[in-house]
This record gives C-alpha cells, sequence and structure tokens, in this order.
C-alpha cells in the first residue's frame, strides 16, 4: 500500500510547482473522519495520475498559512498553480467528489491530455457490473465508502448491535425487504459496536437507526424500529426519487 508524501515548510513549493496534479490533507491528526480516512488511503493507492501529500500545520506554520488553514482539517487540490479544490472537515464522500473536480479541470486546461487518457481508460478498463445482492451486506468503517457511498444503486443504511431488541425485531424484515428489491436497491447493516467511526461521522445515538442513500447523498435518517409497510414505503420513494449529484465547490 503507498502512502502519501509528506509535505514540510521547505519540500511544500517544489511539489506545487510540479506539473502533476496534487490532493493535500493539512492536518495534525485531529478531527479526521474515520470514513474520510480509509477513503484517503484508498485514493493513494488508485489514483495514479495524482500526487496525494499530507501536511501538518502545527509543525510547518509557513505552509499552513499558505493555504490559511485552521485547526480543522483542510483538503486542498492543487494544480497549475491554482487551489482547485478546498474542502474544510472533510467526509468520505467529499473525496471521490474532490478528484472528480480536479481532473475535469485537468481536462479543461489540457483537454488534449485528456483525450489521451479517456482512450487510455476505455482500452484497458471493462465495464463495472452491479453485484446484485438478495440478502443484507455487511459495512465496516473501511468498507462504507465502496459498498454505501461509491455503490451505483440507492442504498438502506441500518444501524444495529446484537443486544438490541428492536434491531432483531427489524432484521427479518430487512432480510425479506433485501431479497424482493434486489437489483433494485442495496440494504447494508453496520454494527455500531464494531464500527465506532461510523457511528461518530454521522452522529448515530439510537438504533436502530435508518439511513438512505442516492448518488452519494443522504436523503433520509430517523431512529426507530420502523413496520415492514413503512419501510417498503420508504424503499418505494427511494428508488423514484431523483437525486442529482453535489455540485462541487467554488474554486477559493
Amino acid at each position: 500500500m503507498q502512502e502519501p508524501i509528506v509535505l514540510t515548510d521547505e519540500t511544500l513549493d517544489s511539489v506545487l510547482m510540479g506539473d502533476q496534479p496534487v490532493m493535500i490533507l493539512v492536518t495534525n491528526g485531529d478531527g479526521i473522519r474515520g470514513d474520510f480516512s480509509s477513503a484517503f488511503k484508498k485514493a493513494v493507492d488508485d489514483q495514479k495520475n495524482i500526487v496525494f501529500a499530507q501536511l501538518d500545520p502545527t509543525a510547518n506554520p509557513k505552509a499552513a498559512a499558505r493555504f490559511d488553514a485552521g485547526p480543522r482539517p483542510l483538503l486542498i487540490g492543487w494544480y497549475c498553480g491554482e487551489t482547485v479544490v478546498r474542502r474544510s472537515r472533510p467526509w468520505g464522500s467529499d473525496l471521490p467528489l474532490a478528484i472528480e473536480q480536479l481532473n475535469t479541470y485537468i481536462a479543461e486546461v489540457n483537454p488534449t491530455a485528456a483525450e489521451v487518457d479517456e482512450t487510455d481508460e476505455a482500452e484497458t478498463e471493462q465495464p463495472k457490473q452491479v453485484v446484485v445482492d438478495t440478502k443484507p451486506v455487511t459495512v465496516t468503517d473501511q468498507t462504507f465508502q465502496k459498498e454505501v457511498i461509491d455503490y451505483p444503486l440507492p442504498v438502506l443504511v441500518d444501524y444495529w448491535a446484537e443486544w438490541c431488541g428492536p434491531c432483531r425485531m427489524v432484521a427479518p424484515i430487512l432480510d425479506k425487504l433485501a431479497k424482493e428489491y434486489a437489483g433494485k436497491i442495496r440494504i447494508a447493516k453496520v454494527n455500531v459496536d464494531e464500527n465506532p467511526g461510523l457511528s461518530s461521522t454521522f452522529r448515530i445515538q439510537s438504533i436502530p437507526t435508518m439511513m438512505m442513500l442516492k448518488n452519494r447523498t443522504i436523503v433520509f435518517s430517523q431512529p426507530g424500529a420502523l413496520p415492514e409497510n413503512a419501510l417498503r414505503d420508504l424503499i418505494e420513494q427511494l428508488i423514484k426519487l431523483e437525486v442529482p449529484a453535489p455540485e462541487p465547490e467554488t474554486k477559493q
């Protein structure tokens, strides 16, 4: 597994002056969301055309001042002398959108290279196929980005625990609905005791909690053991719901 390069006051300019796009995480380690940490590590391995870097603002105040960075984690996308992306306290779902925004900007300022990249990808990549689930899928802090955020179909997430009586009451209903709506939605289950990062990130304070996502957007979240007819109605609404992709932030 590759690691992001570590930037300092002395090395920052040499990286920013290079001809490659750079995604910089400015943080001293405090306040990083669990889902973002997993997504960032995965992106370092997957995105070969982007340089991923990390900067400790406490130890490198001059470099931090370059981005007007405060105590909160900050994600910066940089290319050709410009800040293309800026996200404060980023979520895991923010990273793929930031990468997409950075790549879009690269294509705008360098269209010929973008055409070559698209041709290469078309020759080497196979079309992605949706995995059809007939039962709920177990999701963790580490797999949430891939199995929920990046999953192409709508997802209903059940936050539960072994000791929770109402959770056990809902479980067979979710098993039934997962089979009934196979290929239309995914039902995912998150054990809050085993995945504190997700529980903290989404502020899950009581269980069961049902959360629905579509197009990387949370469209519903409610605690309580909902009856089958209520869950079925919510799923039907989720399938029909039109959710546009989140708009990228304006360049600073």
